[in-house]
């Protein structure tokens, strides 16, 4: 049967880039070449890129609530149009919709060409970081930005649990704190091929779940997480893969993080199965949101080639 597996959850990496591979916004596209992604996709010869408006801006949503405490821009490397970012600021907060809302973390004085430069934010908590120009004519480049704080919330005490191992990829390999977009063979879980693989975590007391956030993997599997339940409840039956529903993930694009409203259902433990025979369950990163708590689950897994 399933080893289980106690562990204590931490929060702290104070080397994360929290902003790689979220989900992004721009006020415009100057082409599908330079779209808002490519400033979080851990490359700075991609940039995102705005057409030239007024009032330009670029956001990213971290999908969680962080203590930002720096933010990295990385200008184009373009020395005739380095000087666009002049006069760009940077805010951090939860306005996604009212950008003059946000606090002020910077304004960028300059940036030279194709170099990074890094502002403090001493700590301004929000969910979101984004970047504008304001006034007429402006254009909006930025080839990465990366955000580094803590997330908001405490660490609690669970037990993690899988249908099967696959090599190496213990369960408990899942909470190490490393969404793994860029080094997916250390620190993973993973069950093997098998019949309904199922995952789950036991809160220790019983929660109103507001919503679970999910990341895929970021390599040649991403199709794996296709179909997979979100359970929520207070039963061991069946592994407690009776409890009810919160959602069906019928797809997550490689990397990205998509969040599910389970709205408030109660529960101590939440499992992730995929129904049917010969699956694989593959996780990224799985984040638990209930009312007065915060429980994060990252699951890194570890390479798997299907051969």
């Amino acid at each position: 049967s399933p080893k289980l597996q106690k562990i204590t959850i931490k929060f702290v990496c104070k080397t994360c880039n929290v902003a790689l591979w979220r989900i992004t916004n721009q006020s415009s596209d100057w082409d599908s070449s330079w779209i808002s992604r490519y400033a979080v996709d851990g490359l700075r010869n991609r940039c995102a890129h705005t057409i030239t408006q007024s009032d330009p801006w670029w956001r990213v949503d971290l999908l969680n609530e962080y203590q930002v405490k720096k933010v990295a821009i990385t200008n184009r490397d373009f020395p005739a149009g380095s000087q666009r970012i002049n006069g760009a600021v940077i805010r951090v907060g939860n306005f996604p919709d009212d950008t003059y809302r946000n606090p002020i973390c910077a304004v960028i004085s300059t940036i030279p060409s194709g170099a990074t430069s890094n502002f403090s934010c001493s700590g301004i908590e929000g969910r979101y970081v984004i970047v504008h120009i304001p006034g007429d004519l402006k254009t909006l480049t930025l080839c990465e930005v990366e955000v580094y704080g803590h997330l908001i919330g405490k660490s609690l005490l669970g037990t993690v649990i899988q249908s099967s191992t696959s090599a190496d990829m213990f369960a408990e390999k899942a909470i190490d704190g490393n969404r793994g977009l860029q080094q997916l063979d250390i620190g993973c879980s993973s069950t093997l091929n098998q019949t309904n693989p199922w995952w789950r975590v036991d809160l220790a007391h019983i929660y109103k779940v507001s919503r679970v956030v999910v990341t895929n993997r970021n390599d040649c599997c991403t199709e794996q997480i296709n179909g997979a339940e979100i359970r929520i409840g207070n039963s061991l039956e069946n592994n407690g893969n009776n409890n009810p529903i919160c959602a069906i993930i019928p797809a997550i694009p490689a990397g990205e993080s998509f969040s599910y409203s389970c709205g408030g259902m109660e529960g101590r433990y939440v499992n992730l199965i995929i129904p049917g025979d010969m699956k694989t369950l593959t996780l990224c990163e799985v984040e638990v949101f209930g009312k007065g708590m915060l429980y994060l689950v990252l699951v890194l897994l570890h390479f798997y080639k299907i051969t």
